[in-house]
């Protein structure tokens, strides 16, 4: 009887909830606002990806430029770590590295001409699946803002905070609760961050400053790097919701403003 006790305990440990999180954590984001990456973040990030061992896919559809990727390359390369470019005209040999990958970074450019190589490449399911199964993954200005689930692909037609003036968009939804912004401060964006959280207000909007980065896990994240990160949490506000174009409103609406080392806990309990 006693093998069968051990048998069964075995596989009540295996069913209890301390083993189902850990198996179900989302991999870490290391989401960079622009304007270059600090070195601490860039060894942070090769050592999520395994450190000596680290193979890190390069995804650099953002750009159009005939040399992107390779400053990406440079800069990881430099700290030891395996790193390769994905190029996406064939699917099945992107596929392939991406599932060699122990890490993923996209670089700057264009966050939704990003995406958009991305989904006609069947590669977002997958990419979101390798996260939620643990791969770390990061990314600077475009790559940044592609990793909300509500995107901000570019700059509203006029300012102005009215319904629907800030365009919103799909994003690969890896930290679904936020909506990202990059280059922050330095082109002063917060108009069109409040307008799109006033939109969507069931998402916090944070503003990441250049060579500054929000290291999330989980439910919580914290900065990292030379500038600020402006957090607008919405949660506790009470909000007018007008038609489309109407002028927003809300009160109660809380403003952080973070530097490095500080955390911000956006849902539940750490």
């Amino acid at each position: 009887m006693l093998p069968l006790m051990r048998f069964f305990i075995v596989l009540f440990c295996f069913n209890c909830g301390d083993f189902v999180t850990r198996a179900a954590e989302s991999g870490p984001l290391v989401i960079v606002g622009g304007g270059g990456t600090p070195l601490a973040v860039r060894q942070l990030f090769v050592k999520l990806a395994g450190g000596k061992t680290a193979r890190i896919a390069v995804l650099p559809q953002a750009s159009s430029r005939k040399d992107r990727g390779q400053s990406s390359v440079k800069m990881f390369s430099e700290l030891g770590a395996k790193v390769f470019i994905v190029e996406l005209k064939n699917q099945k040999t992107a596929r392939a590295q991406l599932d060699e990958a122990t890490a993923i970074w996209f670089p700057g450019g264009s966050q939704a001409a990003l995406f958009d190589a991305l989904e006609k490449a069947t590669l977002v399911k997958p990419i979101r699946v390798r996260h939620a199964r643990g791969l770390p993954i990061g990314g600077t200005s475009a790559g940044a803002a592609v990793m909300s689930a509500v995107m901000i692909p570019a700059m509203p037609e006029k300012p102005g905070l009215r319904t629907g003036n800030t365009p919103t968009t799909l994003g690969l939804g890896l930290v679904p609760g936020l909506i990202i912004d990059q280059h922050f401060i330095a082109r002063r964006r917060m108009n069109r961050l409040l307008s799109a959280v006033l939109d969507h207000p069931e998402h916090i909007g944070v503003g990441i400053g250049e060579a500054t980065a929000i290291i999330v896990r989980g439910n919580h994240f914290t900065v990292m790097g030379k500038n600020s990160v402006i957090v607008i949490d919405p949660r506790a506000a009470k909000l007018d919701k007008p038609e489309k174009g109407n002028l927003l409103s809300a009160t109660g609406l809380r403003l952080h403003v973070l530097k490095a080392g500080q955390e911000f806990l956006f849902g539940g309990k750490k």
